[in-house]
């Protein structure tokens, strides 16, 4: 299996990046993709980490969304921030990591995380709609770990 920075080819890079900056045309909200080759532990408490670590819990709205793959060790997660979490419906992570799920198990990981970070804008534009006087607070780009 490929490394973490090989895992997606450049192409299917610039189609995650480019549904990230689609969703954000709508929204206040900051969506970012962390990958990684292995998460040693629990991979939520991976994901809440890396969520500090990247800043994310330092958008003006809390309204940060993290994606977090560890690609070696088969796990993801969706974490927002507290903004976010206040206004969502109970299940809406869950819901989220259930569609990407349906598309991971057939191998198809960049149209999966695509849906995710869509379905997400979706409802970030819902909650925080997009105003002139809007600043994109974090990198678009996706990070990558060890």
């Amino acid at each position: 299996m490929p490394n973490a920075r090989q895992f997606f080819s450049t192409e299917e890079k610039q189609a995650i990046l480019d549904a990230i900056i689609s969703a954000e045309k709508d929204t206040s909200g900051e969506i970012r993709v962390h990958i990684e080759n292995h998460c040693g532990g629990d991979v939520l408490d991976r994901a809440a980490f890396l969520f500090k670590h990247l800043k994310m819990n330092e958008t003006a709205q809390h309204n940060g969304i993290l994606f977090y793959l560890a690609v070696k060790d088969r796990k993801f997660a969706v974490i927002g921030d507290a903004g976010i979490n206040a206004v969502v419906e109970e299940n809406f992570w869950e819901s989220i990591r259930h569609s990407m799920t349906e598309h991971f198990k057939r191998s198809a990981f960049t149209a999966g995380l695509i849906k995710g970070i869509e379905t997400t804008g979706k409802k970030l534009k819902a909650h925080f709609p997009y105003s002139n006087n809007d600043v994109n607070e974090l990198s678009d780009e996706i990070s990558f770990g060890s």
